[in-house]
């Protein structure tokens, strides 16, 4: 494993304590029965949805990075899938956080556009990666 993507990996192992904070902090805006989550559903589902993507999206970049260095693609192009790969990840989630950050919020606010963009990026993240991997 080259030592940019193992450095990427690093990162990625990182910040599952953050998703794990975040899981703990869901638990404790369920257990404390705080207003604004339990009674909005629309803000429970996307919080959800962000926590789940955020936990799935970091493991899946995981598992990818091992077949990085694999790929027959230059070193651009392989920093190019890195950042695909992690702002999966991040974006997504953001999108689903930011798009009902407060209590009263009953519908996402423009920022759920986040979603998509991490949509896109892990689309062509794997893509090209895929196409990488069949050049060899």
């Amino acid at each position: 494993m080259s030592s940019a993507t193992q450095n990427t990996a690093a990162i990625l192992l990182i910040t599952v304590s953050t998703i794990a904070f975040g899981g703990l902090s869901l638990l404790m805006h369920l257990v404390r029965r705080i207003p604004g989550y339990l009674d909005n559903p629309v803000r429970r589902a996307l919080w959800t949805a962000g926590h789940a993507h955020a936990g799935v999206l970091v493991l899946f970049a995981l598992v990818a990075l091992l077949y990085l260095d694999r790929a027959d693609y230059g070193d651009g192009m392989l920093t190019l899938i890195r950042v695909l790969l992690v702002a999966a990840p991040i974006l997504m989630p953001l999108g689903f956080f930011l798009s009902v950050v407060r209590p009263s919020d009953t519908r996402p606010n423009k920022l759920i556009w986040l979603v998509g963009a991490g949509g896109l990026s892990l689309t062509v993240g794997t893509l090209l990666l895929g196409v990488g991997l069949l050049g060899r």
